[in-house]
């Protein structure tokens, strides 16, 4: 506020309702009929705001509620102190702050496009203080069935395709992930991280797709084998991928686990429909488009969010789907993905790991890529 002989000092007020009423152009064309009124005068008047005050985008309306409610405002007039370099660049900073970012939509990843959930459904990302973050899809038991349907129509091609070049597209992957490092930090800050801790996991999550990428032209070298048989036959013993794998994401650490749970099928030549964290979702979508740049095939990565008790009935009873990786750490899940697995026969594989477990060795544990893949047992005629 202003000193009583500040106050005094002043012989001249501006009109606000008046220069309100003319101007139509929002804070810019406020600010510049201030600027202008108060030439007017060989006095030096003070308004009760700063120089960064239009920065944040606020409305007309806004700054003039804020102004009344000012303490240097005497009835329906302020004081306002001409100084035209200040003024000036006061109004170049709210004609830039007048421009409203594109919020970015957070949709599903299925066949390699962004559809929103076919029933239109969608929830909420807070921060811990429960503020509102953004709003994402709420996948649904349809949205489910049309993924495993273009992953097992995608899978025959990404097994077709050398373990060199999927190695490449995965390290690629690594590489714009590398390049979108930026983008990942505030998702991760709004699930409740610190800077460091943020950062620290989209580092870990650029490495261990880095990891896996050098894996797939050694897996079977590495579990394969040339077996000795007592007849004239070669009998050759190699891994396979079992087909199509749905993988239940952890919510802590929530970019990392989904990379993990990732790579690990589609180093061994599967397709993959994810279900991202339900704590922190958003960076999953910002991840699927890294995949969706980096020569993936349409449909062999597909992510989904929403709610795992929804969805887990439609993984345990799909015909479609070959394996099940459980790491939601949720047991009621657990228990519903166990029991569609007892009806169809196929592979369901709890994981029970700790944050610390998942920036660890045990979640490189090349041994795990054993539980996406099966067995192929040759036998050929040799020569002798």
């Amino acid at each position: 506020g202003l000193s009583r002989k500040q106050r005094k000092a002043m012989d001249r007020e501006i009109p606000w309702r008046e220069i309100m009423r003319r101007c139509k152009g929002g804070i810019a064309a406020f600010v510049r009929a201030i600027h202008k009124e108060a030439d007017n005068t060989s006095q030096k008047q003070r308004v009760p705001f700063r120089r960064n005050d239009f920065v944040s985008g606020e409305d007309l309306a806004t700054a003039i509620i804020r102004l009344q409610k000012a303490p240097c405002i005497q009835g329906k007039h302020f004081q306002f102190y001409p100084e035209p370099r200040w003024a000036y660049e006061c109004s170049l900073m709210a004609a830039h702050s007048q421009r409203l970012a594109v919020a970015k939509t957070y949709k599903l990843f299925i066949g390699g496009a962004f559809p929103r959930s076919e029933s239109g459904r969608y929830l909420i990302a807070r921060t811990p203080s429960g503020a509102h973050v953004a709003n994402y899809c709420n996948a649904s038991r349809k949205d489910l069935r049309d993924a495993i349907r273009v992953a097992r129509a995608a899978q025959p091609s990404w097994q077709g395709a050398s373990a060199f070049l999927r190695g490449q597209i995965l390290y690629r992957a690594a590489e714009i992930l590398e390049s979108r490092r930026a983008a990942f930090l505030p998702e991760l800050a709004a699930a409740g991280l610190d800077a460091k801790s943020a950062a620290k996991q989209v580092d870990q999550a650029i490495d261990r797709l880095v990891y896996f990428a050098g894996w797939t032209d050694k897996l079977s070298a590495v579990f394969g084998s040339v077996n000795p048989v007592s007849s004239p036959h070669w009998n050759v013993t190699s891994p396979e991928p079992c087909g199509v794998v749905a993988a239940v994401c952890p919510d802590t650490p929530s970019l990392l686990g989904l990379v993990t749970l990732l790579a690990i099928p589609l180093v061994t030549g599967n397709s993959v429909i994810a279900l991202a964290s339900e704590q922190e979702p958003l960076s999953a979508i910002s991840l699927a488009e890294v995949f969706a740049v980096s020569d993936v095939p349409p449909g062999v990565i597909n992510i989904l969010t929403g709610s795992r008790a929804e969805l887990a009935p439609g993984l345990a009873s799909h015909l479609e789907l070959n394996a099940v990786i459980d790491a939601g750490g949720d047991p009621a899940v657990s228990k519903i993905l166990a029991g569609g697995a007892a009806t169809n026969l196929k592979r369901v594989h709890h994981w029970h790991l700790t944050a610390a477990d998942w920036e660890g060795d045990d979640a490189e544990n090349p041994y795990r890529l054993l539980e996406t893949v099966e067995f192929k047992t040759a036998w050929h005629p040799s020569a002798h």
